[in-house]
C-alpha cells in the first residue's frame, strides 16, 4: 500500500471512531458557564495547545491559498488582520483590547511586534492562567477574566478593540456589538474576525444545512452564528459607527485550516505518547466536527467574515438628542 493509501486508511479509521465519540459527547451551549467550562477543560488538558499552538484560531494561507506550515499560518493570520485593519499605522503604546484572547497568542504578537499595550480578556480562568504563564514579563500585556457581553471597563477605554472567533459563543449578538463599541474611544478602530453563517434572509437554509448547523452549534458550545450582513447591521445599529462598517470574506484564505488540523494528529503521533489513550479519545471526537466545518465553509453554508468599524466622534444618538434640544418648541 502506498503512503497515501495508508494515510487514507488511517484517516478513515479515525473518522469512524470519531463519529462514535462525537454522537455520544456533544457540548451544547447552555450558558456562559458552559463556554467557560469547555475552554477550561481544553486548556487544562493541553491537547488543543499541543496541536494548535498558542493561537486557537484559523490560519491565513494567502489568496489563492498555498501550502504553509500550520502554526506559521496562524501567526500570519494576526499580521494579515493587522494590515487589513490599518493597525500597522498606529503608534507604539496604542491601547488594545483583545476580546476572546484565548491563551494570548494574538495579544503577545500585538505587544511584541507592534508595541501595543494590550489587555486580553476571556471567560475562561484556565485560559487566563495559561496566557500569563506563556507571556514574558517585558511585554506590555495583561489578561483578565471578563464576560464580553458585560465588560467591567468604563466607556471609551481603548484605542483599538480586537476580536478573533469569539462571536459564535455570544447568545446576544446585538449586545456583543454594543459592548465592543462602547469601550472603544471616539476615532478608535474595531476589528473583528468571525465564523459566520450564510445570510438565510437571502437564501434560506435547506434541511441538510439546518442539520449541519445544529451539529456545529452543539459540538463546540455555540448558541448561534450571525451572517456577515447581519453582524455588520448590528454594529451600525448601535449608532456609534462613523461612516460604514467595512466587511470582507476570508473563507478561501482560511479554508485549508480544517483539514490541516486533522492532519496534525496524524503527522504528530508523539501526541499519543504524551496524552495517552484519554488524549487520543478526546482528539478523535473532534474529527467529525472539523470535517463538518470544512463542508460548511467549503459549500458556502458558512463564511469567514472580517469587520472593521471606526467609533464615531459623536454618536448618532447624541446627535439626535442634541437636535431635539435645539429644535423650537
Amino acid at each position: 500500500m502506498t503512503l497515501l493509501g495508508w494515510g487514507l486508511a488511517i484517516l478513515g479509521a479515525l473518522l469512524l471512531v470519531g463519529i462514535v465519540l462525537y454522537l455520544r459527547s456533544a457540548r451544547p451551549y447552555r450558558s456562559a458557564d458552559s463556554v467557560a467550562k469547555s475552554y477550561d477543560e481544553w486548556t487544562r488538558d493541553g491537547i488543543l495547545e499541543f496541536y494548535w499552538g498558542e493561537h486557537i484560531h484559523l490560519g491565513h494561507y494567502g489568496s489563492p491559498p498555498r501550502r504553509k506550515d500550520f502554526l506559521q499560518a496562524k501567526a500570519d493570520f494576526v499580521h494579515e488582520m493587522v494590515r487589513w485593519a490599518g493597525l500597522d499605522q498606529l503608534p507604539a503604546g496604542t491601547r488594545v483590547l483583545d476580546v476572546g484572547c484565548g491563551i494570548g497568542g494574538s495579544s503577545r504578537i500585538l505587544a511584541r511586534d507592534y508595541g501595543f499595550s494590550v489587555t486580553g480578556i476571556t471567560i475562561s480562568p484556565q485560559q487566563v492562567k495559561r496566557a500569563q504563564e506563556l507571556t514574558p514579563p517585558e511585554l506590555d500585556v495583561q489578561f483578565l477574566v471578563e464576560d464580553a457581553l458585560a465588560m467591567s471597563f468604563p466607556d471609551e477605554s481603548f484605542d483599538v478593540v480586537w476580536s478573533i472567533e469569539a462571536g459564535p459563543h455570544m447568545p446576544d449578538k446585538a449586545q456583543f456589538a454594543r459592548e465592543l463599541l462602547r469601550v472603544l474611544k471616539p476615532g478608535g478602530i474595531l476589528v473583528v474576525a468571525d465564523w459566520n453563517q450564510r445570510d438565510a434572509r437571502q437564501k434560506p437554509l435547506n434541511w441538510w444545512e439546518r442539520l449541519v448547523m445544529r451539529q456545529l452549534l452543539d459540538q463546540w458550545s455555540h448558541p448561534a452564528f450571525a451572517s456577515i450582513e447581519e453582524f455588520a447591521e448590528l454594529l451600525a445599529a448601535t449608532g456609534w459607527v462613523e461612516g460604514e462598517v467595512i466587511t470582507a470574506d476570508w473563507t478561501q484564505e482560511t479554508l485549508p485550516s480544517w483539514l490541516e488540523s486533522i492532519w496534525q494528529g496524524i503527522q504528530r503521533p508523539e501526541g499519543f505518547l504524551r496524552f495517552g489513550l484519554t488524549g487520543l479519545i478526546k482528539s478523535l471526537r473532534e474529527v467529525p466536527t472539523m470535517l463538518l466545518m470544512r463542508l460548511a465553509f467549503g459549500s458556502g453554508l458558512c463564511r469567514f467574515g472580517m469587520f472593521r468599524a471606526v467609533r464615531a466622534r459623536a454618536s448618532s444618538r447624541t446627535q439626535d438628542s442634541s437636535a431635539s434640544l435645539a429644535a423650537p418648541l
